[in-house]
């Protein structure tokens, strides 16, 4: 079954939106200054007691020094991390060497090229974007018809909706899905559409 993500958690209510909608996933931003979603390590060890133990845990970052998701995931506040800066294979390499927890990396794409580096990457999972998390754009979904290694599981982000999830999963046919701004109204999370996304991918049968 194709999972969800949803993140950008940052509010109590937020957890409690998708602990009553159960996604596979929740996703904190952690210290990205250029996000209004960035949380401080401080306030994840708040937010994080309350999140189901059904729903996996992870931390974004952004060029982070790697000592800070490591630190997070040995502390049992994390379950797994997304870069999404330049991180190399070095740095994913050293995480996953030292916290034995699983690594995604997204990649931002706009040709071929760019997906055809994003399946060489070492990462136990990739995310593929348009670019700049969080901004509800898509890239050209064409560009994945060509890849023939369904082997690689990627999560698929930007551009989707509650309305769209069933196409987008059943033309590409994605590990998982990411939403963000899709899933929130006036820049807050919210809850009819937490459950609609939800809804949506459960419903799916391919």
């Amino acid at each position: 079954m194709t999972k969800i993500k949803i993140c950008g958690l940052r509010r109590p209510e937020d957890v409690q939106y998708v602990n009553q909608a159960k996604p596979d996933l929740a996703g904190f931003i952690i210290r990205v200054p250029f996000s209004r979603r960035s949380l401080e390590p401080e306030e994840l060890r708040r937010l994080r007691p309350g999140l189901s133990r059904e729903i996996t845990a992870v931390g974004v970052f952004v060029n982070a020094d790697p000592e800070l998701p490591a630190s997070l995931l040995r502390e049992g506040l994390l379950d797994m991390v997304q870069l999404h800066g330049q991180e190399d294979e070095e740095y994913i390499r050293k995480l996953q060497k030292e916290t034995g927890k699983p690594v995604m990396k997204a990649f931002s794409i706009s040709d071929s090229a760019d997906i055809r580096k994003a399946f060489a990457s070492p990462a136990d999972l990739i995310l593929l974007d348009h670019g700049a998390g969080g901004t509800g754009r898509s890239f050209d979904w064409n560009l994945l018809k060509s890849k023939t290694d369904r082997n690689r599981p990627f999560f698929l982000a930007g551009g989707i909706t509650p309305e769209t999830i069933q196409e987008a999963v059943k033309e590409y046919r994605p590990y998982g899905i990411d939403l963000s701004s899709a899933v929130e109204t006036r820049g807050k999370k919210d809850p009819e559409k937490i459950l609609a996304a939800v809804a949506a991918v459960r419903s799916i049968t391919i």
